[in-house]
């Protein structure tokens, strides 16, 4: 008689990995999508501040304020500090990041034409 080597049952081990794995690979992806989605509005906040601040250096009110709309939802405030101007943009993001406060600051020689 001879004796047989034990059978393993390790049928579907492979499905309950994958069932594992799949929503840590899909939170992965969610958080690296949702970072870049937040460096993208610090760098269009950036590109906003800047240009109100270069406006109100001119005297462009008009200018200033139509740069402002473009950062829809965020809130800003200027201020004059030793011949410049400066505005401050603050925003928050809307996703799994929303608790961050995202803030820029453009400033500009005021006067300036």
């Amino acid at each position: 008689m001879t004796e047989s080597a034990p059978v393993v049952r390790d049928r579907g081990s492979v499905t309950v990995e994958f069932a594992v794995g799949l929503p840590l690979v899909a939170l992965v992806l969610v958080s690296l999508v949702a970072g870049v989605v937040v460096v993208d509005r610090v760098g269009r906040l950036q590109s906003v501040a800047g240009a109100a601040s270069r406006a109100l250096g001119r005297g462009d009110d008009r200018g200033a304020d139509a740069a402002l709309a473009a950062a829809a939802g965020a809130s800003s405030r200027v201020r004059q500090e030793d011949g410049l101007v400066c505005v401050d943009v603050q925003a928050t993001p809307g996703g799994p990041f929303s608790v961050l406060p995202l803030r820029a600051t453009g400033c500009a020689a005021a006067g300036g034409r």
